[in-house]
């Protein structure tokens, strides 16, 4: 007689079944590193790819094992600016464009006229960042962006204000036992690095801040190493046992073509990764670790393709030296962005042509023609600065130059981010949950699962 075979599963049964199979084990990660490409949309990946390798190669990110595809709308707009998508990856929650890291009822109320903010009574409440809860758990904690460290994307890891502009405020935040300290970060982040020196500076020496307080002095008290130049972080030994503080700009670090161009002494993203990285590990219990390349929404701002390439290809080199340096056995590596652009990749260009070039045809490799016979450009914005009245033909030299600035569909004083979604790429510890279709807040959860926090 044949034993009996059991019923098959319905496919809805199966369904549920798989569902309901944890993403990863929890506390499979020893240590994270969260890499934001801000503005990087899908169109900037596959362009900075055509750019570095041509259309058959890899970006160091794109290695990685683990796809998705993240919805990056806020809780106000289809159309979402910084800090509420980052702060969606760092807490979970989904808030109002122009919050920072705060409950999804804070209203945005914009900072004052001398630099400060404040959230009135009854506007919201602070919502823990992966950084806080990571602290709170003994490991090390640390933010690398090119912007200013107290930009929105950094700022959403360890502050918490109502508006992304009360930068000083946030420089507040940061600064162990002063005033407007916050006070979750415990001793405080292990490794902090960027621009933005002028909201850590009093107005008496050229900073932005009313108060008269100087907070790289005050950070300094509280065993901060301090360093400001590129040679100064080389010399850093992240075996001394010092907190890392490295402010290497008053604004913004540069661009990364301008600062390989003209031989500026800041280090590059992959330099300040490395040395982040080496400080992080000196603890036992592990690390969380947030590098922006921030640079990249800027350039995309000002409709420049080619400083939005060269920034996202130091953001991947800065990935490349990630992986160089950790155990992805214990580590998770996830690379994102906050947000698109509105840049497209237009026309038939011929395999092989510049990205960044006007479009030469892929039948007979002659420069394609617009209907009223002008050359045009592979790479466009759909609005943005570069409008014109009417088109006129565009030449290679022109197009392919430092600071062309791509035509646009609308005129804009600045270009606008886009709403479409955006990719995510993982590797190592926990990153078996990081595939199909997802919000931004689930990301926070699976990072936050992964770590076992």
């Amino acid at each position: 007689m044949k034993p009996m075979m059991k019923p098959l599963l319905s496919v809805a049964a199966l369904a549920a079944a798989l569902h309901a199979l944890p993403a990863q084990a929890a506390g499979e990660a020893k240590n994270v590193i969260f890499f934001l490409g801000d503005g990087m949309g899908p169109t900037t990946v596959t362009a900075s790819r055509i750019y570095k390798y041509g259309e058959a190669g890899k970006l160091n990110m794109e290695q990685l094992s683990r796809t998705a595809r993240v919805k990056t709308f806020s809780n106000d707009a289809q159309t979402t600016d910084s800090a509420p998508s980052m702060s969606a990856y760092m807490t979970g929650v989904k808030m109002n464009n122009e919050v920072i890291s705060m409950s999804a009822d804070t209203r945005a109320i914009d900072p004052n006229s001398n630099g400060t903010g404040n959230c009135g009574s009854g506007n919201g409440q602070p919502v823990a960042t992966l950084l806080e809860l990571a602290k709170a758990k003994g490991k090390a904690i640390g933010a690398v962006t090119t912007t200013r460290v107290t930009h929105a994307t950094p700022a959403a890891t360890y502050s918490h204000v109502c508006h992304r502009d009360a930068e000083s405020d946030i420089a507040a935040q940061a600064v162990p036992g002063g005033a407007g300290y916050n006070a979750k970060l415990g001793a405080g982040l292990d490794v902090l690095m960027g621009g933005g020196g002028k909201f850590f500076l009093p107005t008496a020496s050229g900073g932005k801040r009313p108060d008269g307080r100087n907070l790289l002095t005050e950070m300094q008290a509280k065993g901060y190493a301090l360093v400001s130049s590129g040679s100064e972080l080389a010399a850093f030994n992240p075996q001394s046992g010092n907190k890392l503080l490295g402010i290497f700009n008053k604004d913004h670090m540069d661009y990364e073509l301008d600062r390989v161009k003209n031989s500026l002494n800041q280090p590059s993203l992959a330099d300040m990764t490395a040395k982040a990285i080496d400080t992080l590990s000196r603890n036992g219990n592990g690390y969380v670790l947030m590098v922006e390349g921030g640079r990249i929404d800027h350039a995309l701002h000002g409709t420049n393709a080619k400083r939005a390439l060269e920034d996202t290809i130091a953001f991947d080199n800065a990935i490349k030296t990630a992986l160089a340096k950790v155990d992805l056995n214990n580590t998770l590596i996830v690379v994102t962005a906050d947000h698109d652009h509105t840049m497209t990749i237009n026309g038939y260009a011929k395999r092989g042509n510049p990205i960044h070039d006007i479009v030469r045809g892929y039948a007979d490799g002659k420069e394609s023609k617009d209907a009223d016979g002008a050359t045009y450009t592979a790479l466009v914005f759909g609005n943005g600065p570069n409008r014109k009245a009417s088109r006129v033909s565009v030449d290679s030299a022109t197009a392919m130059g430092d600071d062309y600035q791509q035509e646009t569909g609308i005129r804009l004083s600045s270009e606008t981010h886009g709403g479409g979604d955006v990719m995510l790429m993982s590797g190592g510890a926990g990153s078996k949950g990081f595939k199909g279709v997802m919000d931004n807040t689930k990301v926070f959860g699976l990072v936050k699962s992964a770590l076992g926090l």
